[in-house]
């Protein structure tokens, strides 16, 4: 295994910067339906309105836009590990918030969007 360690660290370093964003913004990871709302917006904020909330002089709308940046890697570091035949995950936030946008993703799915 060795040479995959980086995974396992990287999951660690989003953890860790979900957790900061989440903590700015008030974000109870406990709080299922504010996370699905949140995972919502998320996949419904194309990069043109990424790019517009990273620019945003608004602490609070600059952190929502890099949550949803370190979701995205989230995801894609959970997609490489997977495709080597590692499993990656990070902690609770990386959980509670990945749970709610592979909710919302299946719903959008379903409705055609």
């Amino acid at each position: 295994m060795s040479g995959f360690g980086h995974f396992a660290r990287d999951a660690e370093e989003l953890e860790r910067e979900i957790v900061k964003r989440g903590i700015l913004l008030g974000i109870d990871w406990n709080d299922h339906a504010a996370l699905r709302a949140l995972a919502r917006e998320a996949l419904e904020c194309d990069p043109a309105c990424s790019l517009a909330a990273l620019r945003d002089p608004d602490r609070q709308r600059r952190a929502r836009a890099e949550l949803f940046a370190l979701a995205e890697l989230m995801l894609r570091t959970m997609q490489q590990s997977a495709e080597i035949g590692v499993h990656t995950h990070g902690g609770p936030a990386w959980k509670a918030f990945g749970r709610a946008l592979i909710e919302e993703a299946e719903v959008l799915r379903r409705r055609g969007g």
